[in-house]
């Protein structure tokens, strides 16, 4: 399955509002971080994904988040995570990265 983002920046939060759909794996990573960068490029704020959508994330799809909350946090910033499937959820908590990541369940 293909990977769609959508994005729009939210006046009101003062931040990026993402939402990734379908699979981000070795093939669609390099798109994803792409599109992520060219964001930030736009406006360097903080930014929430909404990954209610997000069917699968490999290992290269979660080195690109990685390097993108590396890049927030050099200006203080930050990523969240927002409404993870379960299995999503599952390999970040595995992995330790809701702990370098927020995860907003709701």
């Amino acid at each position: 399955m293909a990977v769609k983002i959508r994005y729009l920046f939210s006046e009101r939060g003062d931040r990026w509002e993402v939402k990734i759909m379908g699979e981000v794996d070795i093939h669609s990573t390099p798109e994803v971080k792409e599109k992520l960068e060219l964001i930030l490029d736009e406006r360097e704020k903080g930014m929430i994904i909404n990954a209610e959508e997000l069917d699968y994330i490999d290992s290269t799809g979660l080195g690109m988040l990685i390097g993108i909350v590396k890049r927030l946090k050099q200006n203080d910033l930050e990523l969240v995570l927002a409404k993870p499937q379960p299995s999503v959820l599952k390999l970040f908590r595995i992995t330790g990265l809701d702990k370098v990541i927020r995860i907003r369940e709701e």
